[in-house]
C-alpha cells in the first residue's frame, strides 16, 4: 500500500474491525494465579490486623469470604486446563466475582474507610490490559457501584486505643487494646470515594490505551514481517531460476543433438518421424526459455552484487517510469562541506529487499500526488548518505505530519480490510511498513513540506555512511526495534 492512503487528509487513528472486536486475551491460568495472590494477601492482612494489632474484626466471616475465592480457584483448576483461553463473557464473570468478593471483604472491615479500598481498581486494570473496551467499561461501572455502596453501608472500621502504661509493663506495644469506633468526617469519606472512582477511571483508561497501542503495534509489525518475507521469497525464486538455466543447458543440448541424428536416419511418413520433429521443436522452445533465464541470471548477478547509490536509485525508480509522471533522478556528492567534494567516493551497499520496498513505497506515494514531476535526489558525504523524494503536489497537512509513522492511520473504513497476508492495504500500514523496513537498515526519516510559494511533500531518508556500506542481512532488526 502506498502512503496515499495514510496521508494528505485529516485522519484519525483507526483500528480495523477484526482487531477492534477481538475477544479476550486472558488465559484462565493468569486469572487463577492473580486470585491466589489475592487470597494470600487478604489472609495475611486479616491475621495481622486481628492477632498482631489486636483489632476486632469478624474473622470468621472474613475467612468465609476469602475461602470462596480459594474454592473457586480449586474448582476451576479441576474443571479446566491451565491453557484455557477465556471468552470476554467468562473473563467478565471472573473479574466481576473478584470485585464483589473484595467489596464483601471491605464491607466487613470498614468499607471505604479501609485503606485497602483502592484495590477495587485492580480487576478493572486487568480487564483494560487484555479485554475489549465494552467489558472494561462494564467492570468499571460495577466497581464504582460497589464503591458507592461501601461509602454508606458497611460494618465499623476495626480500631483500637492502646493502654500504653499496661503495654509497657508487659513489654508488648499492642498487648492491651480497647476497641473503639473512630469518627471519620463525611467530607473526607466523600474524598476517598472520589479518589477511588477517579482511580478506576484514570488507571483503567490509561492501561487500556497503552495495551491498545501495544496490540496495534504488534499487528503492524507482523504485517511488516510478512511483506519482508514475501520480498525475500521473490529474491529466492530469482536465484532458483538462474540455477535452473545453468543446470538444464547441457541436458537440452544433448537432447537436441540426439534428436537431429535420429531425424537423419528416419524417413518422412515413418510414425517415429513426426514424434522426433515434435521433440526437436520442444527442445528449441526450451532453449529459447533458457536464453531468457540466462539473460535474467546475468541481470541477477548484477543485482546481487553490491550496488552504488546511483544504481540502487535506478533499480527502485525503473518500475515506476511508465506510470506517466516524469521522475527526475540526480546523484552526486554533497557540495559545500569539503574543498574536494567531488573526490568523495560514491558509497556502495548490499541489495536489501527491505530498503528497495521502502524506497519504492515512498516513490509510489509521491507519484500518486505529484502534478507534473517527482524528484529523487541522492547525495553523500564522508559521514552520511541521503536520499530525498520530492513531489509537487499539495504537501502534508500539518496535523497529518504528527501522525505519520503510526500504524492503522487511514481514511478507509475498517470493514473493507481483508485478513490475508496482504491485508495491510487500506489499513494505514503503508508508510509504517516502509518506515520500519528502512529503519531496520539504520536509516532515519524526516518529513516536511516545500517552502512557499512552492507546494509539495519532501521525504528524506538518511543513513550513517558506515552503516549504509556495511554488509547487512536484510532481515536484521535495526537499533530502533
Amino acid at each position: 500500500m502506498s502512503l496515499s492512503e495514510t496521508s494528505r487528509a485529516t485522519v484519525e487513528p483507526a483500528t480495523p474491525e477484526w482487531l477492534r472486536a477481538s475477544d479476550s486475551r486472558l488465559r484462565l491460568h493468569t486469572i487463577v494465579r492473580l486470585r491466589w495472590l489475592a487470597v494470600v494477601g487478604q489472609s495475611l492482612t486479616v491475621l495481622v490486623v486481628h492477632w498482631v494489632l489486636g483489632m476486632s474484626v469478624p474473622i470468621g466471616w472474613c475467612f468465609t469470604v476469602i475461602a470462596l475465592s480459594a474454592w473457586l480457584n480449586v474448582a476451576l483448576r479441576i474443571r479446566f486446563p491451565e491453557s484455557q483461553r477465556l471468552t470476554s463473557r467468562s473473563a467478565f464473570l471472573m473479574l466481576g466475582f473478584d470485585i464483589i468478593q473484595l467489596a464483601a471483604l471491605l464491607y466487613l472491615t470498614g468499607g471505604l474507610k479501609n485503606p485497602f479500598a483502592f484495590l477495587l481498581v485492580a480487576p478493572v486494570a486487568v480487564s483494560a490490559s487484555a479485554l475489549p473496551l465494552r467489558t472494561t467499561l462494564a467492570l468499571g461501572f460495577l466497581a464504582i457501584l460497589a464503591a458507592s455502596l461501601l461509602a454508606y453501608t458497611h460494618l465499623p472500621l476495626p480500631w483500637c486505643q492502646h493502654d500504653h502504661a499496661t503495654a509497657a509493663m508487659f513489654h508488648h506495644p499492642v498487648a492491651w487494646c480497647h476497641s473503639q469506633t473512630i469518627a471519620i468526617p463525611q467530607l473526607y469519606l466523600v474524598g476517598v470515594w472520589a479518589a477511588v472512582v477517579l482511580g478506576i477511571g484514570f488507571i483503567g483508561f490509561y492501561t487500556w490505551r497503552t495495551a491498545q497501542e501495544n496490540r496495534r503495534m504488534a499487528e503492524a509489525l507482523t504485517a511488516t514481517e510478512m511483506v519482508l518475507a514475501r520480498e525475500q521469497r521473490l529474491s529466492a525464486l530469482d536465484g532458483m531460476a538462474a540455477a535452473a538455466a545453468h543446470g538444464l543447458g547441457t541436458p537440452l543440448a544433448t537432447i537436441a543433438v540426439a534428436t537431429k541424428e535420429l531425424l537423419n536416419e528416419a524417413e518422412e511418413g515413418d510414425p517415429i518421424y513426426d514424434d522426433l520433429v515434435l521433440v526437436r521443436h520442444q527442445a528449441e522452445r526450451c532453449r529459447d526459455i533458457l536464453k531468457e533465464l540466462s539473460a535474467r541470471a546475468e541481470e541477477l548477478d548484477t543485482i546481487l552484487s553490491r550496488l552504488p547509490v546511483s544504481h540502487l536509485i535506478d533499480e527502485v525508480v525503473d518500475p515506476y517510469r511508465p506510470l506517466g509522471v516524469p521522475i527526475a533522478v540526480t546523484a552526486g556528492p554533497k557540495q559545500g562541506l569539503y574543498a574536494k567534494s567531488s573526490a568523495v567516493r560514491e558509497p556502495v551497499t548490499d541489495r536489501n529487499p527491505g530498503v528497495l520496498y521502502g524506497l519504492g513505497n515512498l516513490i509510489e506515494n509521491a507519484l500518486d500526488f505529484a502534478k507534473e514531476q517527482v524528484s529523487v535526489d541522492a547525495t553523500w558525504s564522508r559521514d552520511e548518505v541521503r536520499i530525498v523524494v520530492t513531489d509537487d503536489g499539495d504537501g502534508f497537512p500539518p496535523d497529518v505530519l504528527e501522525q505519520l509513522g503510526e500504524p492503522f492511520v487511514t481514511t478507509r473504513p475498517a470493514s473493507t480490510v481483508d485478513h490475508d497476508e496482504l491485508s495491510h492495504a487500506g489499513m494505514g500500514l503503508g508508510f509504517f511498513i516502509a518506515k520500519t523496513l528502512l529503519e531496520r537498515s539504520y536509516a532515519r526519516l524526516e518529513l516536511s513540506n516545500r517552502s512557499e510559494p512552492q507546494t509539495g511533500a519532501i521525504v528524506t531518508v538518511i543513513w550513517p555512511r558506515k552503516a549504509f556500506e556495511t554488509p547487512q542481512r536484510c532481515d536484521r532488526v535495526g537499533a530502533a526495534y
